[in-house]
């Protein structure tokens, strides 16, 4: 009894051993306000987030939150690029072999892996720009910019005028994969990988046309600068030759 009690003693008087509790590090303030602004938009509408919530949200003052972001939407701007940097992070050379399409394939789906935990919010920020056309025109640059890494990252040209098309029309297949993807609930995303593939493989078609319109016209574009560049400007003589006629008229 006096050992239980000795024991009972010690554990009273702190002697048994305590975990030490390691104060957690805190949040950089612009992934804070990222992160306040897509918990904010999974609970309620858009237009009923204000600024002051977000920054309330991730514990920051408004002059924080306006040192890093002038609007929501520049945070949804940088939600975008947070998100690149964690798939080019990823990619490697693994896919160098791989055709085209296989190459894109997998950098977007490692895109939809770092959307994942993001994605109630997003879904009530795609049904947002769907009732808003000013919005939806943001978003869509927005959409763009993060494209074009997305193609670099799979080794596709992105420049020029084919270029170009390959950056919208990525932009819209990546819409549609997404309103996919927000009512996929199997965790091996299968409606999604389908729809993935059936974009990319509809979006090859088209810039295989694309480009051989390119190469059709790309010629005659060349040719018609060069003429123009050629050709001489009589402004100048005009006026030298009126110049001239009146210095005539006024000697006679």
């Amino acid at each position: 009894m006096a050992d239980e009690s000795d024991g009972n003693a010690e554990v009273q008087a702190g002697a048994w051993p305590k975990t030490e509790t390691v104060a957690a590090a805190p949040k950089d303030p612009r992934n804070a306000i990222i992160d306040a602004l897509l918990e904010l938009a999974g609970e309620r509408s858009w237009d009923d987030i204000t600024i002051s919530d977000v920054a309330a949200r991730a514990n920051v003052s408004l002059a924080t939150f306006r040192d890093f972001f002038p609007s929501k939407g520049a945070v949804l701007a940088g939600f975008s690029r947070r998100i690149d940097h964690i798939v080019l992070d990823a990619a490697g050379d693994d896919l160098a072999g791989e055709p085209v399409k296989e190459r894109l394939f997998d950098v977007l789906m490692r895109r939809l892996d770092a959307l994942a935990p993001y994605k109630l919010g997003l879904e009530a920020i795609s049904d947002w720009t769907r009732r808003d056309p000013l919005a939806a025109s943001a978003i869509n640059r927005v959409v763009i910019n993060s494209m074009r890494f997305m193609l670099e990252a799979a080794g596709i040209e992105s420049e020029g005028p084919v270029g170009a098309f390959k950056l919208q029309g990525l932009a819209l297949a990546w819409r549609r994969v997404l309103r996919v993807w927000f009512r996929d609930d199997d965790p091996g995303l299968a409606s999604t990988m389908a729809e993935l593939d059936r974009e990319l493989t509809r979006g090859g078609g088209f810039v295989a046309r694309a480009e051989d319109l390119n190469r059709l016209v790309s010629p005659l574009f060349s040719l018609a600068r060069s003429l123009f560049e050629r050709r001489p400007s009589r402004g100048p003589s005009r006026r030298r030759g009126q110049g001239e006629r009146k210095d005539e008229a006024a000697a006679s």
